[in-house]
């Protein structure tokens, strides 16, 4: 692992602490293990991924991990296209702003990027539908839904 990749690490490792312990709970040894996973796998991941990742771990301990962390927004859930619900690490302890493409076949759900100029955009439509419908928007999302490259074939 690089220097950067390591600092990175530890600097999530220190954020996820500090966020657990805000709400009086503690960085255990398998909520990092989780935490690593989700880190690895690099895009939302659904519960059968995050087991395979983390090899021991008992679905029910992953399911109440994952409901505290989500509670210390740590992780957030993203839903696909099918009844599994998948998860990330929260933007800003991964660091980097994204909306997800969902592929309505599988259910694969990935990371994409829009350009400045796009997420410029964004911002301000989504400002300006909050302001006609009466809302503070402290975030946006967008979600592109059609079929992946292996779906297509």
């Amino acid at each position: 692992m690089s220097g950067a990749t390591a600092s990175m690490g530890e600097r999530v490792h220190r954020d996820v602490a500090v966020r657990l312990s805000r709400s009086d709970q503690r960085y255990t040894r398998q909520r990092r293990a989780i935490v690593d996973a989700l880190g690895a796998i690099a895009r939302p991941a659904t519960i059968g991924e995050l087991l395979d990742a983390v090899p021991g771990l008992p679905p029910s301990t992953a399911y109440r991990n994952l409901t505290v962390l989500a509670s210390a927004h740590v992780v957030r859930r993203v839903s696909g296209a099918d009844e599994y619900g998948r998860f990330e690490l929260s933007e800003e302890l991964s660091g980097e702003h994204h909306h997800h493409a969902v592929c309505d076949v599988c259910g694969l759900v990935v990371d994409v990027t829009a350009s400045p100029v796009l997420e410029h955009a964004l911002a301000d439509t989504a400002r300006a539908i909050a302001l006609d419908n009466g809302f503070d928007v402290a975030e946006h999302r967008l979600e592109l839904v059609g079929r992946c490259a292996s779906c297509r074939s």
